[in-house]
């Protein structure tokens, strides 16, 4: 009899139990998702909005938009809906996107076969989500022209503070005439950690392409692979962007089957981008995109406002460090090996007027505060006849005073006609 009576609190507690982890787990899961959104609006390159939305004890549901912070040449149309567990949460919806209409009149209507789908989970208890979206092939045609994708796959899954990225593409085809462009195989994978509001972050990506394709009617050009690195950090002091270029071998079938064009390796940083300015004009596009409304979401004078913020991510006289150039042409016989930097001359910013850079006699102003030097490691013997130096001169160097390129300390030869 006794054990018959516990019964029913034993029940009792067992539901309370469950109803409170069901609450518990709406409630995480919304906070998790005001959070990444958040996240992803302080990077200063989206603007995020939510539509709709319905929180409640077993499901939610809404949608999101997201657009590019600087105008909104497209958007993504985002829904969800959340079936809430005990430990996790499962999550799917459909992923939409939309161009703006002056885009929309300028490339005709472009529709999909059908809207993707994308599925999801969030676990309860580590806070950490995953996301799913897979492409069926497709083909889309607007004026003559053609898109067709052999199927795309993407992944994304992280905690708050960092986030993985993982995208697969097997084909993509561009037809346009007689011209067709074809890459693929290909993928990205990119990591992003960072710190609350973004005011330190790190993110590291690698694109990969496993051959690229170009066909015209007199000739084909082909590449691979191709592999693209970066690597972008910000802390207290500066932005620094580090990037490598791989390319491999690069042929014209048609003109040397047998020999490859060149290939080569290009490493290059740019440092000493003052931090707290970099964060300041973030916070001032954001600033420009609450502003703004559907029709014209920057208004007129954006570059004279941030004009200020801009100039001082160069107070620190910005470098930009190459430190490999390596090409190598077997079917020209020239070998490139070179390295060298570049430096801005941050001193009387006030002297300069960016909104009017596109000014010939403005831009010569900017160019008059770079100054650097490159050293082409073991010159070709042609190298130095078209630089109107001694065959024998073996290593080239160029030195840029006020913008003004010199080599091996004699004034540059105008190479094409201007």
């Amino acid at each position: 009899m006794r054990k018959e009576r516990l019964i029913v609190p034993i029940l009792a507690a067992i539901a309370v139990v469950w109803v409170v982890a069901q609450l518990l787990s709406s409630i995480l899961f919304e906070r998790s998702l005001r959070q990444a959104l958040e996240d992803l609006e302080a990077r200063g390159e989206w603007r995020v909005s939510r539509t709709e939305s319905r929180q409640g004890w077993l499901t939610s549901q809404g949608k999101l938009l997201l657009s590019p912070l600087l105008g909104r040449p497209w958007r993504l149309e985002l829904t969800y809906r959340a079936r809430h567990g005990v430990l996790s949460t499962d999550v799917e919806g459909t992923l939409l996107p939309r161009l703006d209409s002056v885009l929309q009149k300028a490339v005709g209507e472009v529709s999909a076969p059908s809207i993707p789908r994308w599925q999801g989970r969030y676990h309860t208890l580590s806070g950490r989500s995953e996301l799913r979206l897979a492409l069926a092939p497709f083909v889309i045609q607007q004026n003559g022209r053609e898109l067709e994708v052999r199927g795309a796959r993407l992944r994304l899954e992280g905690v708050f503070g960092d986030w993985r990225l993982r995208a697969l593409l097997d084909q993509l085809t561009l037809t346009d005439g007689l011209a067709r462009l074809t890459l693929g195989p290909s993928s990205l994978e990119s990591r992003y950690t960072y710190i609350e509001d973004a005011y330190h972050f790190a993110q590291r990506d690698h694109l990969h392409i496993e051959a690229l394709a170009l066909h015209y009617p007199a000739y084909d050009i082909h590449l691979s692979p191709l592999d693209a690195h970066s690597h972008m950090v910000l802390d207290e002091k500066e932005l620094r962007l580090n990037g490598e270029l791989i390319i491999g071998d690069v042929s014209v079938p048609s003109e040397a089957p047998d020999t490859p064009l060149f290939s080569g390796r290009f490493e290059a940083e740019l440092s000493r981008l003052n931090a707290d300015a970099v964060r300041q004009a973030i916070l001032r596009l954001r600033q420009e995109a609450a502003w703004g409304d559907a029709s014209l979401p920057m208004a007129e004078g954006l570059l004279e406002r941030l004009a200020p913020d801009l100039m001082g991510i160069l107070k620190d006289s910005p470098r930009l460090d190459v430190t490999t150039v390596a090409i190598e042409s077997p079917l020209l016989g020239i070998n490139v090996n070179a390295d060298g930097a570049l430096f801005f001359d941050a001193r009387r910013l006030d002297e300069l007027n960016l909104p009017m850079l596109d000014k010939p006699e403005e831009r010569a102003r900017w160019l008059e505060r770079v100054d650097g030097d490159f050293t082409w490691h073991d010159a070709p013997t042609v190298a130095a006849l078209w630089l109107g130096l001694p065959l024998g001169t073996r290593e080239l160097e160029f030195d840029v005073i006020r913008g003004e390129w010199r080599v091996n300390g004699r004034p540059m030869p105008q190479l094409w006609p201007q």
